[in-house]
């Protein structure tokens, strides 16, 4: 563990120590000019999510560094072989995830590799563009934009950056699904926001399509999880091997429906293969990362309809929820998801 948090503190310092303020990359003449207007509209974004989101105003998003890599981390995870619930790891500060992230691929690799060894687990490794230090870091300097996500479309780029910003306004130590979804729920009605006020007609065209596409896709998966969590509880009654069968099943039907959705994009004329990989490789490991982004986020926009998209009520709402017991604040959540949550008096 030691050797771990090794690791974990020489890639970050070693990423800080790469970036330099934004202001120095617009001034020197050998920025590229892309590069140069990338930056230009984080810093936009960036005011924008103060000003109209009310998240936090401190040093993170004002520095850039280049990584020459591509993806900040890599994280892993696991699960078992009949059931999405994803294995935890427990760290300093920040409690119990359902990851483990490295700076090299090649130490998240072998890593996996060692996760694959126990044939009760299923094992994925996955390269993120950005992270989040929580906002404990900004007196050093803060979370930089990185070269891992900067010249992402303009509204994936705001939405990263809503997203990492509010893991600074809230986090719950030890429930990862509820700390994601409620990022990725701000990141999408964040983008609702910056979309309708800042953006041209060609990014929101843009980011239309790249959303469409996106809900699609997580309504499939999100399906499959369904199907898949129903198979697993079968296993007292019918037995592992009935179970192994019954899931292999669910996953030649999950790759059918998937190639269906891919010829409906190209018959409307939107061809996209960048989902594949992640398909082809798909298991419970995956499925379950993919839950604890999205699990939750119809309950926090539910949460935010409520509260009348009003931002401070909003958050005041959502730490309410994080001061509750983990059984309680789930059982909430999927309340408002549900439509029984009644409006705030």
């Amino acid at each position: 563990m030691l050797s771990y948090y090794g690791q974990a503190i020489g890639g970050h310092l070693s990423i800080m120590a790469a970036a330099r303020p934004v202001d120095e990359w617009l001034q020197n003449p050998d920025t590229p000019a892309p590069l140069k207007q990338r930056l230009e509209r984080a810093e936009q974004i960036r005011s924008f999510a103060v000003t109209a989101l009310d998240l936090p105003d401190n040093a993170s998003y004002h520095r850039y560094a280049d990584l020459h890599r591509a993806a900040a981390v890599w994280n892993v995870a696991a699960a078992p072989v009949d059931s999405l619930a994803l294995k935890q790891w427990c760290f300093w500060f920040v409690g119990c995830v359902g990851y483990r992230g490295y700076y090299k691929q090649g130490a998240a690799e072998a890593e996996g590799a060692k996760l694959r060894a126990d044939d009760k687990l299923e094992v994925t490794v996955y390269g993120v563009p950005a992270y989040s230090t929580l906002g404990w870091l900004n007196w050093l300097g803060g979370d930089p934009l990185l070269s891992t996500f900067i010249h992402a479309p303009e509204g994936e780029l705001a939405r990263l950056i809503f997203h990492e910003l509010a893991h600074q306004k809230i986090y719950v130590d030890g429930d990862t699904t509820f700390n994601e979804s409620y990022a990725d729920a701000v990141s999408y009605l964040g983008v609702e926001e910056w979309l309708a006020q800042r953006a041209g007609a060609r990014v929101r065209e843009d980011y239309a399509l790249v959303d469409a596409r996106r809900r699609a896709f997580r309504h499939l998966t999100r399906q499959t999880r369904a199907e898949l969590d129903a198979i697993y509880q079968q296993k007292p009654a019918v037995g592992l091997t009935r179970v192994l069968a019954l899931k292999a099943d669910a996953m030649v039907q999950f790759r059918a429906h998937y190639a269906a959705l891919k010829a409906r994009w190209s018959a409307e004329g939107h061809p996209f293969d960048g989902y594949d990989a992640w398909v082809a490789k798909a298991n419970n490991a995956s499925f379950g990362v993919l839950a604890a982004y999205d699990e939750f986020v119809p309950a926090f926009e539910a949460l935010f309809r409520r509260e009348d998209r009003d931002w401070p009520r909003f958050y005041a709402a959502v730490r309410k929820l994080g001061d509750l017991p983990k059984a309680e604040r789930r059982a909430q959540l999927k309340a408002l998801m549900d439509g029984r949550e009644q409006p705030a008096a």
